[in-house]
Parts: structure tokens; sequence; C-alpha cells
């Protein structure tokens, strides 16, 4: 409690610093294809996100729009979304110390491991690793955001399976301004970024990119440190080139080439991790008013991940290589959407889209003097494709509005196979997996009605996720923990359902949420021995909760809070049932954050944001427990010329410890420190 209220009064700093009153808030264009944001003295409409008009039909359940997403000094889009009720990644660490393997993301306490529950978009390209179903948070540091979109709940058809827990849909921003930032932080931390658009006859090309680096710290926490540990740097950059022009009568073609490069590694010698990507895709919209609409996209990813692996001796005072390990993957998928005009609008949305995955893991392990004695390749494929349709009716501003949709989607797992030997001898295993397919179907059915400020809405919905290539094929061992591959995993199926109400006069803003989600099938690492695991479909996973959200205006500053309960629960049975009652690992059941910003016109301007994460579970058995953490951030920024602005920021300013991982040894790793930027940013 000390510590929450010496925090709040914190937030009251920046405010200080601000001297002029806003003009207007920022706000969400809900009904175009673009993110409209009023800010004092000036309009921007970021468009051309390459996608149709957004639809109504998200608003009957939970949602949130953020649009200050300001790349550079130090920001990074996965820590904004911190901020979200309910929204959790799999570990508390961020992008600069974390294993990429550990970035899944979820809502609403559907964990289980690190794959993710929710679908996270790029304009509309779904971004999850073809093979593991993590995310590279980094590559979309790089990116100049116009806005995300974070809706709560499955079942959104629309956008593909994979859905359970919501979806995370980032949109890319029509570069209007050109700008570039540089700043120097904590531990000889760089961060450089920069965007430019420049028109080209009836179309323009735009480039953005970004860079960043630093020695990081040392991951393991003071008293448990041994020789072998030392600090975690970071390197990481990504570039991107978007051409977008006219293809006629209110038609567009957009072209997008991108590229990541990550480098980072845990904090002792062997555990370097080299994460690369290039995404492409094409797409052409046709969008006139009152006509029938539609859009043709096609996508690809290439994915690289080499990593190394440690085995750490008692009193961390030697240490030797345990596995080596690269996986190249790749994503290609295609999508074609049909709104017909009916009546001067267009409430129906019927489409057909494809995804195909590819990826295997090539690891060398078992070694001896530092030279390892044998080889695993393990790999597959795997294909969706599937229709939906969607209609809406109604007024999402007076009165009531329905939706609803659907899709069907056909699954195959192409064969598997798992091959180990005797580097330069004889095999061990070699085996294949039999190809598999099936049906599976998803959708939902939800209403809001609305009178003036008020609402009220409800939703049900059904959705489902297919077993990652990770998840069915390859085993892992980190440190004394093993954990064994899983061929035979079924696909996670979700019924679930919310009801909330929402205010919004303007000045205020609040939401509420209550929830109820069934999760069965569950993929989760399920301890069968002391140090060894297997993948698993649990009985289910039932969660329900609540979720909050509050946005109050007060003079120059806007005022958010958001709070999340979430009560989760395994079902489970067979060699599960020592799970069954108990909570899903790196599951909280308390969290949420408190922020202050400016909105003013001034020279001045400043935020300050406080988080708690509550206690979660590290195991599956409950046995190893993540403390409760409170962390304060803060920025002040002073605009000297129309054209530059100085920028102050801190992250963690208390120094707060944030467990991020607990060994099976006891060990604890930490996120983030305390870490201070001072940069520039310069528009034109």
């Amino acid at each position: 409690m000390i510590r929450l209220l010496i925090g709040t009064a914190a937030l009251a700093l920046p405010v200080m610093a601000m001297a002029q009153e806003a003009e207007a808030f920022t706000q969400a264009n809900d009904y175009d294809c673009c993110v409209l944001a009023i800010l004092p003295k000036d309009v921007i409409i970021v468009n051309g996100s390459g996608q149709l008009p957004m639809v109504d039909a998200d608003k009957t359940q939970g949602r949130a729009l953020i649009t200050d997403i300001r790349p550079g000094l130090g920001n990074r889009v996965e820590n904004i979304l911190r901020d979200e009720a309910g929204l959790a990644q799999f570990r508390r660490s961020d992008g600069r110390s974390a294993h990429p393997t550990s970035q899944g993301i979820t809502l609403r306490g559907l964990g289980g491991n690190a794959s993710s529950r929710a679908l996270v978009t790029l304009d509309g390209v779904p971004q999850a690793d073809p093979f593991g179903g993590w995310v590279a948070w980094s590559a979309y540091d790089a990116i100049n955001l116009g806005g995300i979109f974070v809706t709560r709940g499955g079942g959104s058809g629309v956008d593909g399976p994979g859905a359970l827990a919501g979806t995370i849909a980032l949109h890319s921003k029509m570069i209007d301004v050109e700008q570039a930032s540089l700043a120097y932080g904590s531990r000889g931390s760089w961060d450089a970024s920069a965007s430019f658009g420049e028109r080209i006859g009836e179309g323009q090309v735009e480039v953005d990119g970004r860079y960043s680096r630093g020695h990081g710290f040392i991951p393991i926490v003071k008293g448990q440190r041994g020789t072998v540990d030392r600090a975690a740097p970071y390197a990481q950059g990504g570039l991107g080139i978007r051409l977008r022009f006219d293809a006629g009568d209110d038609s567009r073609i957009e072209a997008s080439l991108r590229g990541f490069s990550d480098r980072r590694d845990r904090g002792t010698d062997y555990t370097v991790s080299k994460f690369d990507g290039i995404d492409a895709s094409l797409r052409f919209v046709h969008d006139p008013g009152g006509a029938t609409q539609w859009l043709a996209l096609a996508y690809l990813q290439l994915r690289d991940f080499d990593s190394g692996f440690a085995s750490v001796a008692a009193g961390r005072n030697s240490i030797a290589p345990a596995l080596f390990q690269r996986v190249p993957a790749t994503g290609i998928g295609a999508r074609v959407e049909v709104r017909p005009a009916i009546d001067d609008a267009n409430p129906l949305r019927v489409g057909v889209d494809w995804r195909r995955t590819t990826g295997r893991t090539e690891e060398d392990y078992f070694f001896t003097a530092g030279v390892p004695n044998r080889h695993r390749i393990a790999g597959g494929s795997s294909d969706t494709v599937g229709a939906f349709a969607e209609w809406s009716s109604g007024d999402a501003d007076e009165g009531l509005l329905w939706t609803l949709g659907g899709r069907i989607d056909r699954w195959r797992l192409g064969t598997g196979y798992r091959l180990e030997r005797n580097i330069g001898g004889s095999v061990i295993t070699d085996l294949g997996f039999p190809s598999r397919s099936g049906w599976e179907g998803s959708g939902r059915a939800g209403a809001r009605w609305t009178s003036g400020a008020f609402a009220l809405r409800a939703a049900a919905y059904r959705g489902w996720r297919l077993p990652t290539l990770n998840e069915l094929y390859r085993p892992f061992r980190v440190g004394a923990d093993t954990t064994i591959a899983n061929e035979l995993l079924k696909p996670e199926r979700l019924w679930g359902g919310e009801v909330g109400a929402d205010w919004d006069s303007g000045d205020t803003k609040l939401s509420v949420t209550l929830f109820a989600n069934h999760l069965s099938n569950a993929i989760a690492n399920v301890t069968l021995a002391p140090n060894l695991s297997q993948r698993q479909n649990l009985d289910a996973i039932d969660s329900k909760g609540v979720e909050f959200a509050a946005d109050q205006r007060l003079g120059p500053a806007t005022l958010r809070a958001t709070w999340a309960f979430t009560d989760a629960k395994v079902d489970a049975s067979g060699l599960a049932a020592s799970l069954d009652g108990r909570r899903p690992a790196q599951i909280a059941k308390n969290s949420g954050s408190v922020s202050l910003r400016s909105n003013a016109n001034g020279p001045f301007g400043g935020f300050a944001t406080l988080r708690y994460i509550g206690k979660q579970n590290e195991d599956d058995l409950g046995l190893q427990a993540l403390g409760d953490a409170l962390t304060l951030d803060a920025g002040l920024s002073w605009r000297i010329t129309q054209a530059i602005s100085l920028e102050a920021r801190g992250e963690n300013l208390t120094n707060e410890l944030v467990p991020a991982a607990i060994s099976s040894a006891g060990i604890v790793e930490r996120a983030t420190p305390r870490t201070l930027w001072i940069g520039a940013r310069a528009q034109f």
C-alpha cells in the first residue's frame, strides 16, 4: 500500500510541466479504414492501412484502441500493450532480455505455454512465428504504427483461426510527417529511429526503420550470481519499405517488404540467440462508396532462428554448452474478402483465406568437453483453409446493433518427422508421424444497445487453434528441465461469452466487462516427474473474471486506469490429474495500470504510468511462485522548436525487483531494472 500511494503521488509530476489546455482528445474513427487522431490544433488522418473500412461487429465485445505509439526513445510496442487489462505475455521480461521463444501473448487467463492464444496481425497478416507461435515483438518497434486494436474474446472468424483469447490488430501508418529520433540510455544503450515518405506520381513510397542496442543487465538476481553470470547485451534493428498507389477509380495497390534482425543472449556464455525475418505482402483494395467492396491479399513470412542453451553447475561457477538450435520456418498465405452493396451499405462480409506453415528444428546436443555428440532434426507442415461470413445490422451510435458470423476451416498436419543420431555414427531415432486432417468451426453472435452516452453489449463465441509445429514435434531442455513433444496433440477449442457496459460522455469514458471462457484440449507443459514434462492436452482451462477501463480528462491531462481480475482453473485427469483445480502457469489473478498523460498544446508534456502484476506460478504444479510487482515509468518532453523536441523517460524508476522466471534449482531471473533515457526527436 505504501508503494502504491507513493507511486500514485508520482503520477502528478508530469502535470506540473504542462502549461496549456488541449483542444481535443485522441479519438478513433471506427467506421473507416483509417485511424482518425484529433490532436491539439491538428487533424491527422492515418490511412492506407491496406484494409477495407472497419466494421461495427467488434463493438459487441470488450476492446480498446491504442494510438499513442511514437517509435524510438526506448519506447517498445510490447510494453505499451502491458497497459491493457487482462493482456499477458508468457514472461514478464521484454524483448531485450527474454528468450525469443517465450514471447507468446494471451488474454483472459488462457495460458498454458509460450504459444500465443491471441491472434496478432499487421494490416491483416498473421504475425505468429510459423514454427513456434511466439511473436517477434522487436520487429514492430521499427514500424510507424498508426493504431493497435485489442479485441478481447474469441470467435472473430473474419480474422482467421487462432483468435481464442482475442485479436491484437496492428495497423501501419501512412507517413505524413517525416521524423527521426536518437536516444542514449542506461548501460550503454542507444536507440535510433527514422521514417519518411515521398510522393511518386499517384502513389507514395514510405521507409521506416529502427536500430537499438545496449550492454544489458545481469538477469540473475543478486545473491544468486556466480562467476559465469554477466550482463546480457542486445542489438536489434528493422527496416521496411512500402509502395502505395492508385489503381483506377476507388482502388489501390500496396506492396510491403520488411526485414528485422535481433541479437541477444541470456547473460552467460553459450546462450546467444539470433532471430532474423523477412515479410512481404501484396494487396489490392477496391473501396468505392456505396458499392461492392473487395480485398485480395497474398503474403510471405521467412524466419530463421538460432539459439544456444547452457548447463550451469551448482554454485554458478562453471558452465558448459547444452544445445545449439537452428529453426528455419516459412509462412505463406492468401485472403480474399468481398462486401456486397446492400441498400447503399455493406453489412455482409464473405471471404476465404489460406495459410501454410513449414518449419523444422536442427539441434546439436549431448556435449562432451564442448563438442556435440548427437544431432536432432524435427519438423513438419500445417495447412488451414477456411471460408467465413459475417452480417451486422443496426446502428452502433443509437439503438440496437447486432452481428452474427461464422467460419468453417479444413486443417491438415502434413507428415511430421524426428531424426536423432550420433554425429558421425548410428541412428538413435528415426520416426515419421502420419498426416492428420479435420474440420473445425468458429463464430460469434453479439448485440449492442446504445442510448446516448450509455451502451450495453453481449457476445457469445467459439474459436479454435491448431497446435504449432513446435508443440507437436520438438522436445527441448532448459537447464535440468526436459520437455517432451507430443505429435498426437489435438486442436484447442474455446466456448466463451461476455456481457459489458460502456459510458462515453467525451470527457469521461468507462468500460466494464464480465466474461467466462471454457478452453477444452488446452495444450500445456505437464509435469510427469521431477525435471520431466510433456506437452499434453488438458481436459480444459476454465477462466472467468472482470475487466475494467476508465479514461478521464483532467484539464491539461488524461487519467487512464485499467484492471483485470482473472479466476482461471485447470480441469485435468489422467497423467495430468495432479494439475486439476490448479491455476495455469504464468497467469496472474490481478493486474492493472494507472497512467497520467499530458494532452496539452504547450511546449511541455509528460506521462507517468504505474503497472501492477500480481503473484503467479512459474510451473504447472504451483510449487514456484513469482511474486507481485509494482513498477513506475515516467517521462517529460520539451519542444524547443516546432520541429525539434528533447525527451527524458525512465522505466521501472523505483528499481522494483520484477521476478521473471525461477529454475527448478530456485535461481531467480529478473525483468528490466531501472533504465533511464534521454534523447531528441525531430519532425519535418
